[in-house]
């Protein structure tokens, strides 16, 4: 992800360099004047820098090796978060909801543990930027150990 917004930063800055500083790019080019042009990458790179915040990605790490569950998780984008971690026993581990965002353009999990004589509620892991192989993956996992 930090790879393809480095480049979209990268070829907004090479556009820029063109046309309007070397001037090599000649107006109209493709059928658009300057303006036009300049207004349409801008609007393509502010979507691709903004993508990863709208759809809440995160990087996440999910291991159900020995006797815990361990998702470990920060946010993606252009500005990182903190890193947080989630920990539980497999023998206190009560389940777990996926649930969709805008459309299902932000999907995320949020897990149950026993507590005491209730069931505590995780804040959301957000795994929107799964594909659907490891997505499945680990609601195998999960499931596995609910069995």
């Amino acid at each position: 992800m930090r790879i393809k917004l480095f480049a979209a930063t990268v070829l907004m800055i090479v556009y820029l360099v063109l046309a309007y500083i070397a001037e090599i790019i000649e107006f109209p080019f493709l059928g658009m004047d300057e303006g036009l042009c300049t207004f349409l990458i801008t609007f393509v790179y502010i979507l691709i820098i903004t993508y990863p915040s709208l759809a809440s990605y995160q990087y996440v790490y999910f291991s159900d090796e020995g006797e815990s569950i361990v998702f470990r998780y920060f946010t993606a984008g252009i500005i990182g978060g903190k890193k947080n971690s989630v920990e539980i026993p497999k023998a206190a581990y009560k389940g777990y909801k996926i649930e969709m965002e805008l459309l299902g353009l932000r999907q995320y999990i949020t897990l149950y543990q026993k507590v005491g004589p209730g069931i505590a509620q995780y804040p959301p892991i957000y795994i929107s930027a799964l594909n659907n192989k490891e997505k499945g993956k680990v609601v195998e996992a999960l499931e596995k150990i609910l069995a």
